[in-house]
């Protein structure tokens, strides 16, 4: 296993400046970094993602032995709780650190989004977020960039540098990086690179299965390091990122091989998910040795943490048994399954996307009679008011509003039921009006819903009814992962504390970045300058924003793309 000196320089190192392989042309060079300040406390910044990653699970990896790189990395740096966004959901989060900003700004809060216009759900991407990027940003300031894999890059736009957008990318068909020739050198250098979740489930053969999963997300750990460095090298950087998406996918799956509660019930499962963390300290040790070549500092974090998905919050159960969601008689519902099953013999294809549908793949809604209804959950329920003016068939008067928006609150927060070991526990933690959590202007931001619903720790929404009971618990035999707020911070760098300990939340990260760079922070950032994290403080001082350009763009996905995001998004547990 490879241990690696952080600190060490290279003195043959050419730093940033691109090297040009054989059958390439030479890309353009900036002028290079305007820095506001010098020296800053980083020249240049490696920014490492592992999506969905906790101390919960990296700690006894590294007291075990099994992580070498990281826990050097930890030892010699600083490292501590990143609080992610509400909802603690990929798209949400990521967004949050590239922009600095909080959903309420930058308009993402999960994969999809519904139109209460149309009654329609479509898949979210870069032409939905309202605010400027640190690509952007760095780029405009001639900075060379790079970012592999970041979630919400697709389609990637133009940088100072490269990007490769990440796992919404429908498939290597679509144009997936910029500059665009950088994809046929990717195919070519990498002839099984994919998109693909590639999660398989058998009832027989699970044990091989399980390998093969396994072994696909080892390899996607080592292909991620591996791109990193080529392109690196291809277009210089100064700040680069990559990020591992199948952390997140591989605690998903695995978490009860993964959890020291509950893995010395399953040992040789244990063994082998514990071995992909392994494999991944290995890729993560080759990125720290390139960037100690450049003196770089190195970040790393998650978008969110992880622990036991203990079981599903079923809202919409509720809101019937409340008497806001109108569910139609029987025979309706008879009749919609005996379509759907013609559909299907006849090739018809009616996808989550036709007008509330997404909805009605798992209720037959009578939406005349129906005041509210968790349209989309991801980790946390989105519900909507059926609002007369707003939807194509809204009942509530606007003068009723706040009104039954109170209500519904209400109900939710003393909303309990029992768990498995038969104490009454409240269902939700946290119910909240989007506009008072985000601080921002529900008339500026339409998409929004008019309560979140934040269930208890360990818990998931769903839209689905299943049953009588308002939360469907998970046996151990079935248990899974689910998000939690908790994620991890790293530091490590010239000028980064040794040895400390420190909290921060995923917003701080561009403030943070920028500040560190040597540049001034936009005002606007929502996030605070993590000072604590350097040896030497660097000059905080603000600037004036440049306005985002944004018009609303027509959905980016064809009806097959949608397909493909949806059976992924489906295989790996966000979406029903």
């Amino acid at each position: 296993m490879t241990h690696t000196n952080l600190h060490s320089t290279d003195p043959t190192a050419s730093p940033g400046m691109p090297q040009v392989t054989a059958g390439t042309t030479a890309p353009r060079v900036s002028a290079g970094p305007r820095r506001d300040f010098s020296p800053p406390p980083a020249d240049k910044v490696l920014i490492i993602g592992l999506d969905g990653a906790t101390f919960d699970v990296l700690k006894p990896m590294m007291k075990h032995g099994r992580m070498p790189n990281l826990a050097r990395l930890v030892k010699e740096g600083t490292s501590g709780i990143l609080y992610s966004t509400q909802p603690p959901i990929t798209p949400a989060a990521w967004t949050t650190f590239m922009t600095g900003k909080g959903p309420g700004r930058h308009g993402i809060v999960d994969f999809e989004r519904y139109d209460v216009a149309t009654g329609k759900l479509s898949f979210n991407s870069t032409y939905e977020i309202r605010e400027r990027t640190i690509w952007e940003i760095l780029s405009e300031k001639g900075f060379r960039v790079g970012a592999v894999h970041v979630p919400m890059t697709y389609p990637p736009r133009k940088v100072n540098g490269f990007m490769i957008s990440g796992f919404e990318t429908p498939s290597v068909a679509a144009e997936f990086t910029w500059p665009p020739e950088l994809k046929q050198e990717i195919l070519r250098r990498w002839p099984n690179y994919s998109y693909r979740a590639d999660w398989q489930r058998r009832v027989f053969g699970r044990d091989k299965a399980l390998r093969r999963n396994l072994r696909h997300i080892e390899r996607s750990f080592h292909q991620g390091a591996e791109l990193t460095t080529f392109c690196g090298e291809r277009f210089g950087w100064d700040v680069l990122m990559v990020l591992f998406k199948l952390v997140d996918n591989l605690q998903h799956k695995t978490w009860k091989y993964l959890d020291p509660k509950t893995a010395v019930r399953y040992p040789h499962e244990a063994e082998l998910a514990a071995n992909c963390f392994v494999e991944l300290d290995k890729a993560l040790g080759m990125l720290f040795d390139y960037a100690r070549r450049y003196s770089a500092s190195i970040l790393m974090m998650s978008d969110h943490g992880h622990g036991s998905l203990d079981g599903k919050a079923q809202p919409n159960l509720l809101l019937k048994r409340w008497g806001y969601l109108k569910i139609r008689s029987s025979t309706v519902q008879i009749r919609r399954k005996l379509s759907k099953i013609a559909d299907r013999f006849l090739g018809r294809r009616r996808t989550r996307f036709d007008a509330n549908l997404g909805i009605e793949h798992e209720l037959v809604v009578d939406w005349e009679q129906t005041r509210a209804c968790v349209i989309h959950a991801g980790m946390n329920g989105f519900l909507y008011i059926s609002l007369k003016g707003r939807q194509p068939h809204g009942v509530v008067e606007p003068s009723d509003y706040e009104k039954v928006r109170d209500d519904l609150r209400n109900r939710f927060l003393a909303a309990k039921c029992t768990d498995p070991a038969g104490r009454e526990v409240r269902i939700f933690s946290e119910v909240h009006k989007p506009e008072e959590l985000y601080g921002c202007n529900r008339e500026e931001q339409p998409w929004m819903p008019d309560l979140l619903l934040v269930p208890q720790p360990g818990l998931a929404v769903v839209r689905r009814i299943v049953g009588r009971q308002p939360v469907r618990w998970s046996s151990l035999r079935r248990l899974e992962g689910t998000h939690r707020v908790e994620g991890i911070l790293i530091a490590n760098g010239p000028h980064i504390r040794q040895g400390s300990q420190t909290t921060g939340r995923i917003v701080d990260i561009a403030p943070t970045l920028l500040a560190a760079l040597g540049l001034k922070v936009p005002s606007d950032m929502e996030g605070n300058v993590l000072t604590d994290l350097f040896d030497r403080m660097p000059t905080i001082e603000y600037e004036l924003p440049q306005t985002a350009e944004w018009t609303r763009q027509e959905c980016v996905y064809s009806e097959a793309e949608k397909e493909i995001l949806t059976k992924r998004l489906t295989e790996l547990g966000y979406l029903e």
